[in-house]
């Protein structure tokens, strides 16, 4: 929302300051960064490491989590033949086995976001590098990355996806 009111009065001011003929050669462009992530090559790379880099681990937290649900199932089973000792050895291993799989989704989960994050940056900074040589090899006043409204001949996304993909 804040966003929204700079971008709205930024356009008031340079509507005000700029006289008719100056704004005619005002040039505008738009850049979809959703859909730079969603698409570009380095985004699908980027997608395509992390899983490499977190499938060992992500195997091992199924793993852990079939044991448990085993252990637990198991213990359904036997619980009424079971001694009051043994019984209650199982309930503390399965609770142990249950809070160590938490633990380990929650790591997972934490390490995981901060290399999404990581990889999220590094796209952000190639995709804004592109788009400034953009701007100033075609001479753009203005380029845009977020707006309510902006008609689809501004749209420079498709441009910055492939000098993206030509940057690599």
């Amino acid at each position: 929302m804040n966003l929204s009111l700079h971008a709205r009065a930024l356009s008031l001011a340079l509507a005000l300051c700029v006289s008719s003929a100056a704004w005619a050669e005002f040039k505008v462009g738009f850049v979809n960064t959703d859909r730079i992530i969603r698409e570009s090559a380095l985004a699908k790379a980027a997608e395509t490491k992390l899983k490499a880099e977190f499938a060992q681990r992500e195997g091992a937290l199924r793993e852990l989590a079939e044991k448990e649900r085993e252990a637990r199932t198991r213990y359904e089973k036997d619980r009424l033949t079971l001694a009051e000792s043994a019984r209650l050895q199982r309930e503390r291993g399965i609770v142990q086995l249950r809070q160590d799989l938490e633990r380990k989704q929650r790591e997972f989960q934490e390490d995981l976001s901060l290399r999404q994050n990581e990889e999220l940056q590094k796209l952000l900074e190639q995709a804004n590098r592109v788009v400034r040589a953009l701007a100033k090899a075609e001479k753009y006043d203005m380029i845009v990355q977020e707006a309510v409204y902006m008609d689809a001949k501004h749209d420079i996304t498709e441009r910055v996806l492939r000098d993206m993909a030509a940057a690599k």
